[in-house]
């Protein structure tokens, strides 16, 4: 039987980025046996970041952040799950890639690009959602595109937004 993951819940999108990862569950779990001085098998590790009920403590999560960001393209999801986290508690945290060092050579211009990147984010999130709502009803695969269109978009607002600052 194959198991769905989706992106809203903050265990399946932890367990689906360590998944991703260069060396999957079982470097994760050699990583978390040296850091913490604790063994764990690759299958309790598993068996943690698919269950609600002998789920992983915050401390192992923030572990495995730090370990899928040192490898290649982890960066790029590792905090995914504290996304999706926050969510669940009524809060936003976005994750905003840094500016170039020195900003923009025009920042002018480069919110201007952001503005239109919104604009084009803001049509692509109407779009998705007057289809996801045809049958009247929103499914997880349809709430998982519109959870990542919503924290493109917030990023990309947050990134706008020191472009105005530094114009």
């Amino acid at each position: 039987m194959t198991c769905r993951y989706s992106n809203t819940d903050w265990l399946d999108v932890l367990y689906n980025s360590v998944r991703r990862t260069p060396g999957s569950v079982t470097d994760a779990a050699r990583f978390l046996t040296e850091r913490r001085g604790k063994s764990i098998h690759p299958e309790s590790l598993r068996a943690k970041l698919r269950s609600h009920e002998d789920s992983i403590s915050v401390e192992m999560a923030i572990l495995l952040t730090e370990w899928m960001e040192e490898k290649t393209g982890g960066s790029e999801y590792a905090k995914d799950w504290m996304q999706a986290m926050a969510v669940e508690q009524g809060l936003a945290v976005d994750v905003i890639p840094p500016a170039p060092a020195g900003g923009w050579p025009d920042e002018v211009a480069a919110l201007q690009a952001k503005v239109m990147q919104i604009a084009a984010l803001a049509g692509k999130i109407a779009g998705t959602t007057v289809e996801s709502l045809i049958d009247g009803r929103i499914d997880q695969s349809e709430k998982d595109a519109l959870a990542d269109l919503f924290r493109d978009a917030r990023t990309m607002l947050h990134r706008a937004e020191r472009n105005l600052y530094r114009a």
